[in-house]
């Protein structure tokens, strides 16, 4: 089981300037110093780069296009293995209703119980009817990650409303919440801590340089 308080999430894509597995352990090893008590990671590589660094659990992803279908993060079986070989504690994929590239949700969650029983399970969704499936499907963790970042909730984030999509979560499943997505400040990592969230996930506000560089030189600009 994941530890509660603050998972970083130490990634970055191919035409990010920080792409480099040797780049993400060392990130994971700064985040673990800094008193994280778990890491999100992207590829098999990454993950297990980070695992030579740090003993803390990790919650793989693999991100991959596929064509025909905007489901990007772990969308089939093929991402799902190399996640396994990974060794990685816990597997997230992306359980909103878009369209899959190749098997249906319920099918890749039982492949995961059969071919690793022992790694966890973390949903990635959007909206409260996606949190209620995952929950039906029986994943560990639900996380509100894509919430803003699919087209039918496009315009909403995390935080507005002093976080009531996360609260409505909160009641909706028995499944452990993890926040994730536009978590983006200390006092509102305190804030969804203090809502009852197993864990937070934050990425962008602490291992993405060149988004946080724009965010002070926007400042000036508005």
């Amino acid at each position: 089981m994941l530890p509660q308080g603050l998972i970083v999430s130490c990634q970055a894509l191919p035409d990010e300037p920080l792409h480099s597995s040797f780049i993400m352990s060392k990130m994971a090893l700064a985040a673990y110093q800094g008193g994280a008590v778990g890491i999100r990671a992207n590829t098999k590589e990454d993950i297990q780069a980070i695992q030579q660094e740090v003993d803390l659990p990790i919650i793989g992803i693999v991100k991959r296009d596929y064509e025909g279908s905007k489901v990007f993060i772990t969308a089939t079986s093929q991402e799902v293995d190399e996640l396994i070989e990974s060794g990685c504690e816990v597997i997230a994929l992306d359980a909103t209703t878009q369209t899959r590239p190749k098997e249906s949700l319920s099918e890749l969650v039982a492949y995961i119980r059969e071919h690793a029983p022992n790694v966890e399970l973390m949903a990635d969704i959007s909206t409260l009817e996606e949190a209620k499936q995952a929950d039906e499907l029986g994943f560990d963790y639900i996380g509100t990650t894509l919430r803003g970042y699919t087209d039918y909730t496009k315009g909403h984030i995390l935080y507005e409303d002093n976080f009531q999509f996360l609260k409505d979560v909160l009641e909706a499943v028995d499944a452990k919440v993890i926040a994730e997505g536009n978590v983006i400040t200390p006092e509102m990592f305190e804030t969804v801590s203090n809502l009852g969230v197993h864990c937070t996930v934050v990425g962008g506000a602490i291992t993405r340089p060149k988004e946080i560089t724009q965010r002070f030189v926007n400042a000036l600009k508005s």
